[in-house]
Formats: C-alpha cells, sequence, structure tokens
C-alpha cells in the first residue's frame, strides 16, 4: 500500500491481475502479466502481422503469397474468388484408367499391369500370359509348383 502507484493490470478483460513487471505486448502495445502476455493468451488482434506462415488455399492446395500486415483471410478469399483452379464440375478425375486388352473383357484397373511378354495391359484376371491367351510365345511359360 506503501506504492499504489506500482505495477500495471492486466489488460486482459477477465484476468485485470496486478502486476509489478508487466509484459508490454509488441504489436498491439498493451500490458499483459505472465499468463497472457503471449499473442495467442490474449487473442491479439494484431498477431497476423508477426505470423510468416504462408496460407494455402483449401481448394487447390496452391500457397499464397501475402504482404506484410495483409490479413491472410481476406487474401485467400480473393483468391478463391479469381484465381483459384479448382473446378469440380471440370476437374473429375479417372481413378480406374486402364482397360484391360484382353478381347471381350471391359474391366478398368488404378495400376497398369503390362505382360512382360507380349506388353498389353490387363485386368488382375487377365494378368498372367496363360490367363489372357497371350500371342507371343518367344519365352516358354513355366508353371509355379
Amino acid at each position: 500500500m506503501e506504492f499504489p502507484d506500482l505495477g500495471k493490470h492486466c489488460s486482459e478483460k477477465t484476468c485485470k491481475q496486478l502486476d509489478f513487471l508487466p509484459i508490454k505486448c509488441d504489436m498491439c502495445k498493451q500490458d499483459f502479466c505472465k499468463d497472457h502476455f503471449t499473442h495467442a493468451a490474449h487473442k491479439c488482434p494484431c498477431a497476423f502481422q508477426k505470423d510468416v506462415k504462408v496460407p494455402v488455399c483449401p481448394l487447390c492446395n496452391i500457397p499464397i503469397p501475402i504482404k506484410k500486415g495483409q490479413v491472410p483471410d481476406v487474401v485467400v478469399g480473393d483468391h478463391m474468388d479469381r484465381d483459384c483452379g479448382y473446378h469440380p464440375v471440370k476437374k473429375k478425375e479417372k481413378i480406374f484408367t486402364y482397360r484391360c486388352s484382353k478381347e471381350g473383357c471391359k474391366k478398368k484397373e488404378m495400376l497398369q499391369m503390362v505382360c512382360a511378354q507380349c506388353h498389353g495391359n490387363f485386368c488382375i484376371q487377365h494378368r498372367h500370359p496363360l490367363d489372357h491367351s497371350c500371342r507371343h510365345r518367344s519365352c516358354p511359360t513355366i508353371k509355379a509348383g
């Protein structure tokens, strides 16, 4: 009680603790106690200016360059409205693209399975030379066993 002007109260609305060694936030310039001096602890509104992370578009997964002082949410929003290359209607990726070369088979596979003898692409059922009636018989097919 001898020094009533010594120290400052924490600027956090829920805290207001009297601290004799307050820490000043380097961004918002307010005084905080040891529990609330970090940007995250007092939800500093200016923390984005010091944040050096590069935001990534959630649609096209491209990093978006921002200038110092810009709000990342606004820049990403502008990118999504103007420059984003993601078009869900246009971009429909086909997973099963490799069609079986066996006559009469219409199956498609995700991975290419090429016959070492005739160099045709086949599905899992017809991948062995005996199963697709391989025409190129330069190497004799040996039964395993």
